[in-house]
């Protein structure tokens, strides 16, 4: 074992961190700040569109096949290896099929646009129904032409670099706040520009990095290329990502449009508001985690073992750390909202607790998910993640029509829909690692 390449991956991964805390941090604080400036814009039941509108166009996301991720664990495998020119081809398979992807998908959703009863499907008649055709074909745009540039990410990702992916949500962030602030200085309230103004500052940020990352490694510039030699490791792997991405696409971006149908757009800006609080401890989380997904690929590929089980053991630490801070921000919840927010918001302590169960659920997830999905052993995770998508929207309305838990409910049945890989997840990384010099 490479003493030196275990200690300067650790030594890459701190520093990740670091600047992923930075980078975060700013983001976030620019994301709070806006979250107030967009309601007293749009109002709350048009922000309830607004956000609604964004857990929609989040399923773009997914559309890629998994060839993202795919991509992700081909370049991260490549570069371990030391096959740069691989690695290069793989990027550029990556791109021109998700190019191709994107142009065709546009296309459609593009025209279905005018087909689909908007005002239905938002539950709202305060916005005419040619504002939010348009604000969708605005959106659709920008996220489309985003879900394309955006691969940045995936590359950054894959060469370890998170801290520059954080600092073009940073970027991006700053440029949307910076926009709603001058919507509400010198225009009317209009979903319209507002999915004008995000559009362009998602793009902005990608098209900033990939200037910064190609610049400085010129040798892994994408050029067009349908290598089937590499597109179809990427699509193999790839499916099994997408499988696993469409059910957390219905779990995690359903809660949104459920309570808009079950009790009105309107509700739907109390979830949101708690959501987001809460989400700061998912985002630590995650800027401590993330990073460690291709840091996993390496030291996999490597057949460094026992610096994946002390990664692993630190993980469980934060974890308890993080279980504390929950039971903390329950406390302190409603005092919080108020001060961020205002008194016209009102949300109740049962939705609270809910979402602090939720963070506690998915934080424990997604410490054994990177790390079965740096080496690709997915498919425990595949099955559980499948059967948690056709429970999640049933137990919704149980709890929620039937039980009477109100928004609560919503959150609770995400809850209970996850906690199959929590017990799963923990067990197959414990088998995989069972031994030092084998993992199954």
């Amino acid at each position: 074992m490479n003493h030196d390449v275990s200690r300067l991956r650790t030594r890459n991964y701190i520093n990740q961190i670091k600047g992923s805390f930075v980078f975060k941090g700013l983001a976030v604080a620019a994301s709070f700040f806006a979250v107030p400036l967009m309601i007293r814009y749009l109002g709350q039941e048009q922000f309830g569109v607004w956000s609604t509108l964004l857990s929609m166009m989040s399923w773009i996301v997914f559309f890629d096949l998994g060839i993202g991720n795919g991509m992700r664990n081909k370049l991260a495998e490549s570069l371990a290896k030391g096959e740069t020119a691989e690695a290069a081809s793989y990027i550029s398979s990556g791109y021109s099929l998700i190019g191709l992807i994107t142009l065709s998908l546009f296309a459609l959703v593009a025209m279905a646009t005018f087909l689909i009863p908007w005002q239905s499907i938002f539950n709202t008649q305060s916005v005419a129904e040619p504002i939010l055709r348009y604000t969708v074909l605005v959106a659709v745009f920008f996220i489309f032409l985003n879900f394309w540039i955006g691969l940045i990410n995936v590359v950054l990702g894959a060469v370890q670099k998170t801290s520059m992916v954080v600092f073009g949500q940073f970027t991006s962030n700053t440029l949307a706040l910076t926009f709603v602030f001058t919507l509400t200085k010198i225009a009317d309230a209009s979903l319209l520009y507002l999915a004008t103004a995000y559009g362009i500052s998602l793009v902005a940020a990608n098209v900033l990095l990939s200037f910064w990352f190609y610049r400085r490694r010129s040798e892994l510039i994408p050029k067009p290329s349908f290598d089937n030699q590499h597109i179809r490791p990427i699509l193999s792997l790839g499916l099994q990502f997408f499988v696993i991405q469409i059910a957390v696409l219905i779990i995690f971006t359903t809660d949104k449009i459920l309570i808009t149908q079950l009790f009105g757009p309107q509700y739907v800006t109390q979830y949101d508001v708690v959501f987001k609080l809460f989400s700061i401890i998912s985002l630590v989380h995650t800027l401590v985690s993330v990073p460690l997904w291709s840091s996993y690929t390496d030291a996999y590929h490597r057949r460094d073992f026992a610096w994946i089980k002390r990664a692993l053991h630190v993980q469980l630490m934060i974890f308890g750390i993080i279980v504390v801070v929950v039971i903390i921000l329950i406390a302190m919840a409603k005092p919080i909202i108020v001060l961020w927010i205002g008194n016209d918001l009102v949300v109740s302590m049962p939705l609270v607790i809910s979402m602090g169960a939720f963070v506690l659920v998915s934080t424990w997830n997604n410490i054994f998910a990177h790390f079965v999905n740096g080496v690709g052993k997915i498919k425990p995770q595949l099955f559980s993640a499948v059967i948690a998508m056709f429970l999640n929207i049933p137990l919704a309305i149980l709890l929620t029509k039937y039980f009477g838990f109100g928004l609560n409910g919503v959150v609770l049945a995400t809850c209970m829909s996850l906690i199959l890989f929590a017990v799963i997840g923990p067990v197959q990384v414990y088998v995989m690692l069972g031994k030092d010099t084998e993992i199954c």
